[in-house]
This record gives C-alpha cells, sequence and structure tokens, in this order.
C-alpha cells in the first residue's frame, strides 16, 4: 500500500526537504505540498491523503487549528495529522494531541524519524519527538519502586536498552552507546514490547520512568 502524504509549511525549503527525504521511500508518495493552513484543510479535504504533515506557524490559520479541523473531536472521517515544528513549547504539545494529532515532532529530528512518524500515524500510533517524550514524562510521571514484576522479566541488556529509549536516544545511539548492531538493538526493542505488553517506544519510556528505572 502507497502511503499519501501532504506537507503543509510556510518554508519553501522545508517542503522540498521533506518532499524529498519521504519520496525516497518505496511505499510513501507526496500528493501535496502547500504554504498555508487555510490551503492545507481544503487540500487535505479534496485530496484525502493518508497522512498530513502541518507546521505550527504558518500564515491563514496556524498548524493547532488545521489539526483541530482535519481530525480534532467531532470531526466526521477525520484525516490523520503530525505536527511537524521547530517550536517544542509544552502548551503546544498538549493541544495539539488534545485535538486528536498523531505525532509530535522536531524539525530537527532526523529523516528517519519522519518517515516513521508517517507510518506509526498510518497504524494508529503515535510518535513524539523523543527529547519531548522525555521532559514529559520526567515533569509528569511519578517515579516508583523498582518492585514491578515486568522488570523482573527483562534481561540486563534489555533494562539497558529501555534506560537508553527513556533519555530518549534513536536506535542508531543505542547501539552506539551499548556496542551493538542496529538490528540487535531491533531485537531486544520487540522483546522488551512483548514483556511489557508495549505498543511503542514511548510506553517503553513511561514504563521505565514510572517504574523508577532512571532519577
Amino acid at each position: 500500500m502507497t502511503v499519501r502524504v501532504l506537507i503543509a509549511d510556510d518554508q519553501e525549503m522545508v517542503r522540498i526537504g521533506f518532499r524529498m527525504i519521504l519520496e525516497h521511500q518505496p511505499d510513501i508518495e507526496v500528493v501535496a505540498d502547500v504554504p498555508d493552513g487555510i490551503s492545507a484543510v481544503a487540500k487535505a479535504r479534496e485530496l484525502r491523503p493518508d497522512v498530513c504533515l502541518v507546521d505550527i506557524r504558518m500564515p491563514g490559520i496556524d498548524g493547532l487549528e488545521v489539526t483541530r479541523q482535519l481530525t480534532g473531536p467531532g470531526v466526521p472521517d477525520p484525516i490523520k495529522v503530525v505536527v511537524v515544528t521547530t517550536f517544542d513549547l509544552d502548551e503546544y504539545v498538549h493541544s495539539a494531541l488534545s485535538t486528536g494529532a498523531s505525532g509530535f515532532l522536531l524539525k530537527d529530528a532526523g529523516p528517519a524519524l519522519l518517515v516513521e512518524a508517517v507510518r506509526a500515524a498510518v497504524r494508529g500510533d503515535a510518535l513524539i519527538s523523543p527529547q519531548i517524550t522525555v521532559r514529559m514524562l520526567s515533569h509528569f510521571t511519578q517515579p516508583g519502586p523498582t518492585a514491578d514484576r515486568a522488570t523482573e522479566q527483562l534481561t540486563e541488556r534489555e533494562l539497558d536498552v529501555v534506560r537508553e529509549v527513556a533519555k530518549g536516544s534513536t536506535n542508531a545511539e543505542i547501539g552506539a552507546a551499548l556496542f551493538l548492531s542496529l538490528s540487535t538493538v531491533k531485537t531486544h526493542l520487540a522483546s522488551v514490547q512483548g514483556k511489557l505488553g508495549a505498543r511503542n517506544r514511548v510506553e517503553i519510556a513511561s514504563w521505565a520512568w514510572r517504574s523508577g528505572l532512571l532519577s
């Protein structure tokens, strides 16, 4: 299945860059790119893409309002939206996610996470930039004792991987920190997800903070 994507950003160079990254993937097609919020809503409703990548600060209406109109509460037949911005203010994150965004990504997150965010949205998951996830979890999650039974099910190496995930590290960064190959990191993460019943790395990070694995 080809994933159809719409890009909305007021900077032409950003739109061009995102298009090049996404269209390099064999299963992703960019159906349109637009420079403002009003065009984003109109084109999205006309073309019905699978995912819209939306900046926050745009002419006309901002990305948060675009998100509300395309996928907010009560919207019939909503379209998945991933907010991609340079601004990681907590109020933006909370507003975007509360109005139905399927992800919140910083523009410096890198090509791999941009592609992963699109695919996660299609799967029904939500991907949030690791540094934002770590900040939110460290502020709002109350650490508890490590007596959680799930902790005992994980191997020492899996716990090392979990700690790196909770710090916001990418798979490549985890591999470099723990001297593991990328495939081994993925194998450990799959095992951890199975043992914890976690759907994605955000839930793994949340469990790590709740279990007191990080201070």
